[in-house]
């Protein structure tokens, strides 16, 4: 590396520096947060592209963000059969039925507390199995297609979601409750007007963490037996044959798809929770 390419380096990481701070320090529009952290996103991009190049990083290491995109483009409908199997079978359905499942068991235990001291501790081993334990023997029930995965993901997003929603039903103060109870309101009626709404944002937050949770759960468990397609089989696979474009490729998909389930979920919990002071002050 020559003393013009060490220059022009370090004049762009000054330019990098000086464009985000200034962006940060944009107060007011919503629209500032967002564009500070896709600048950042794109200085990082441009580094990375320059450092590969400058230094002749072999492809197999970390490709360049270019090589990548060229091979994603390449791979369009591969990765988007990847996708469909992945995210909308297994992501989807796991996420769904166990934030479900747990939000159900979670408002039977606040209704009858004595089910606190017989489902609580099984339900907290569910927390405690290790995924690369439970995934191979998911396979062996459910077969080598999504039901598995998504059977995987239950597991895994069960727990949080009923620990946040006996957080929230707890939530609602001791003298709203005895309000409702001075009115002879029946547990039903008290559930739905005051303990729920109280634990809308227990339940958004555990929606939120629990959408990383079945992504990651999904990816994983199809490196223990999947067919071919899936976005845990071509990271796997394309490893194997040392086509690491591809598998960096994999990834992005992965990360934009957690990335816009968590803006949605947030874009939801402000929608549903507008009132509460963690919503409003952001």
């Amino acid at each position: 590396m020559n003393a013009m390419t060490l220059i022009g380096g370090l004049v762009a990481l000054a330019l990098a520096v000086w464009s985000v701070r200034r962006c940060a320090a944009i107060e007011g529009p919503r629209w500032a947060g967002p564009l500070t952290a896709g600048l950042f996103g794109a200085w990082v991009l441009f580094f990375w592209q320059a450092g590969v190049t400058v230094f002749e990083v072999p492809r197999v290491l970390l490709p360049a963000p270019w090589a990548i995109v060229h091979s994603m483009a390449d791979n369009l409908a591969t990765l988007g059969r990847d996708f469909v199997q992945t995210v909308l079978k297994a992501v989807v359905v796991g996420w769904v039925l166990g934030s479900a499942l747990g939000f159900a068991v979670g408002v039977a235990i606040d209704r009858a507390p004595f089910l606190q001291r017989g489902l609580l501790p099984v339900a907290s081993l569910t927390s405690t199995i290790p995924l690369v334990a439970v995934a191979p023997i998911m396979v062996m029930w459910f077969g080598f297609e999504w039901p598995s995965k998504a059977a995987v993901v239950v597991l895994m997003t069960f727990f949080p979601m009923l620990v946040a929603t006996l957080a929230g039903l707890q939530a609602a103060g001791k003298l709203e409750r005895e309000l409702m109870h001075s009115y002879a309101a029946s547990y039903g009626r008290t559930l739905l007007d005051l303990r729920l709404p109280c634990a809308v944002p227990f339940i958004v937050s555990a929606l939120k963490v629990n959408a990383t949770l079945a992504l990651i759960g999904a990816i994983v468990a199809e490196f223990f037996g999947s067919p071919t397609v899936g976005l845990g089989f071509r990271i796997s696979t394309e490893a194997a044959r040392m086509n690491m474009s591809l598998v960096w490729g994999a990834i992005v998909v992965a990360a934009v798809t957690g990335s816009v389930a968590y803006a949605l979920l947030v874009l939801l919990e402000r929608r549903w929770a507008f009132w509460h002071p963690s919503v409003r002050s952001s």
